[in-house]
């Protein structure tokens, strides 16, 4: 009992926000780990789990049945999900997966505004562990393992200024990982034809072209990331 009233004494106290030289090195050093290719490999496996994780979420509150989660060494994923092929809830389900690491940077950078740091880490854990029951295979069990070990260790151990800098960088290593994502796939479906993408299945259940969703995708991303600026007081916005 004492332990859960640490926890949630530790969630429910605000911190003090970051100095602006920290604040922007921060965003800096998020944007430089989706910008380099070589840490954009190994940092990419979060990005899939947010984004099959939103395909997850958006398929259980429309009705579907979640059969499981993938998730794969090349930064590969899938959901599977039961029910209608067709209709307002597959088409949801499909258009969730690309905007969820941008909608939950977002929902990040809002409980960042109000020095919730260490809120968010739990919140994050919190999702990590309703995902882990849902995993279908080695990969994505180590995958989901990894990252809540981290999250859980900048949490407990790590002092508030660790916290905070570590939750402000999870928050925009998604904003821009996620708008890297959507860059990728217009590249590789102009590389392909017949691509099985989360686009191509939109163009196919709704007739309208694939180009067209990935620009919903980077709109949406795009969006979420002028907000979040404008929550965490950039004056972009």
């Amino acid at each position: 009992m004492d332990v859960l009233l640490d926890i949630w004494q530790r969630m429910t106290t605000p911190h003090a926000a970051l100095q602006p030289p920290t604040t922007w090195l921060t965003v800096a050093g998020a944007a430089l780990i989706v910008l380099f290719p070589p840490v954009w490999r190994v940092a990419r496996h979060a990005i899939t789990i947010v984004h099959e994780g939103g395909h997850g979420v958006v398929a259980v509150l429309c009705g579907r049945r979640l059969g499981g989660i993938r998730l794969h060494s090349d930064t590969s994923g899938l959901t599977v999900s039961r029910g209608r092929p067709s209709g307002p809830g597959m088409i949801f389900t499909l258009l969730a997966g690309y905007p969820a690491p941008a909608l939950l940077g977002l929902g990040a950078a809002w409980l960042l505004s109000r020095g919730y740091d260490v809120g968010l880490l739990w919140a994050l854990l919190a999702a990590l562990a309703l995902l882990l029951v849902q995993i279908r295979n080695w990969f994505g069990l180590w995958s989901v393992a990894v990252t809540a070990a981290v999250v859980f260790g900048v949490s407990w151990f790590g002092s508030a200024q660790v916290q905070g800098v570590f939750a402000l960088l999870v928050t925009a290593f998604l904003l821009f990982g996620a708008l890297r994502t959507s860059f990728e796939l217009a590249q590789s479906r102009s590389r392909r034809a017949g691509s099985s993408s989360d686009a191509d299945q939109l163009a196919r259940l709704t007739h309208i072209p694939g180009t067209v969703w990935v620009g919903v995708f980077l709109a949406l991303q795009l969006g979420c990331i002028a907000l979040s600026a404008q929550l965490l007081g950039f004056g972009l916005v």
